[in-house]
């Protein structure tokens, strides 16, 4: 399994832990050369957000993938988490909602997490 697939399992398995909700996967390989998926998560408050986003870091790093940066974890709204072939976005609701990233990005292929077997 190359290491965006793996990355983006962990990932997803972390959001879960934490009660990430409506968790999206995109996969921009054909339309961006930012990053390979893009992991889109909803938490209700921003203490779950920023739960989430430790628990990615946390997983992921047990794993030996370092995250190159993270932007609005101070504020919690809205978590960017860049591990190079991936891109970890945690929001709270209201700011997803806000955002749609999904309709941004709406020419990546939405992906599902038995896309990535174990």
């Amino acid at each position: 399994m190359d290491n965006s697939k793996e990355m983006v399992k962990l990932a997803v398995n972390a959001l879960e832990d934490k009660k990430g909700e409506d968790i999206q996967i995109i996969d921009i390989r054909e339309v961006s050369v930012l990053a390979d998926y893009f992991l889109i998560a909803s938490g209700s408050n921003t203490n779950q957000v920023q739960a989430m986003a430790d628990n990615v870091e946390e997983t992921l790093g047990k794993a030996g993938y370092v995250c190159r940066q993270v932007e609005g974890y101070q504020s919690g709204n809205w978590i960017l988490m860049d591990y190079g072939d991936i891109i970890v976005h945690a929001f709270c609701r209201e700011d997803r909602l806000f955002y749609d990233l999904e309709r941004i990005w709406r020419d990546g292929k939405i992906m599902s997490k038995e896309d990535f077997p174990a």
